[in-house]
């Protein structure tokens, strides 16, 4: 057999421990943040830039600052100067320090989140929704409306960096996701200038199933392999 064949997938994906990933970060960089609560939360790319002291004045766009992740202790550091989501709510520590004028927050409702999020990666700059329509939320955006209902113009979402946890990867690049860890993950790796997956496995490829591969190497700049925190 001829060896072009032997491995016929040629991708650009490296595969990096986590100091050489996180490097990649730009001081004063907007990123993207998996998870759902604690939930597809990637704690280990989060314990390397928590390392990395430089890593100053970030915009961190995730759907919660939760007490129990690595996010917290960023926000507990001071180096997140706004946040962007949805639920920060669940942490009063947030609310306060927002109050207090200690950090910035972006509110979006969870769909126009999520969509804000996809339509990014998908080259969209913008979209109308009828959620927050008539509230707070819409002060100072752009409405018109269409068959009689107000809409909301909202900006699409897309960062310096995407930060996300898989299930697995295999030696392309290519990503699985375990159950409801698959959450904002899938969506944010399209939405970045570089996109960094921590995983717990790298296998050969061939291995995933093509039928269960929710993320290709297309997406992917850089894979992490988990260690213990």
């Amino acid at each position: 057999m001829h060896s072009e064949l032997e491995n016929p997938i040629k991708t650009n994906v490296q595969f990096l421990s986590v100091d050489e990933a996180i490097k990649q970060i730009p001081k004063s960089a907007t990123m993207l943040v998996g998870g759902f609560g604690a939930t597809g939360v990637p704690e280990y790319l989060l314990q390397g830039v928590i390392d990395r002291a430089e890593l100053q004045d970030l915009t961190i766009i995730s759907n919660n600052i939760t007490k129990e992740t690595n996010l917290n202790v960023l926000f507990q550091q001071g180096r997140i100067k706004k946040a962007i989501g949805s639920y920060f709510t669940t942490n009063k520590e947030v609310v306060q320090a927002y109050r207090d004028g200690r950090i910035e927050i972006e509110l979006l409702p969870q769909g126009t989140f999520s969509e804000a999020i996809r339509l990014g990666g998908s080259g969209v700059p913008a979209f109308y929704t009828p959620t927050a329509a008539g509230t707070e939320l819409a002060i100072g955006k752009e409405t018109r409306t269409f068959k009689g209902r107000e809409y909301v113009l909202e900006q699409t979402i897309f960062a310096d960096v995407a930060i996300i946890k898989a299930y697995k990867a295999d030696k392309a690049g290519n990503l699985i996701y375990r159950k409801s860890a698959r959450n904002f993950n899938p969506i944010m790796a399209m939405a970045a200038d570089l996109t960094i997956v921590e995983v717990g496995e790298i296998v050969e490829i061939g291995e995933l199933d093509p039928e269960s591969i929710v993320t290709p190497f297309a997406f992917v700049d850089i894979v992490v392999q988990r260690e213990e925190l």
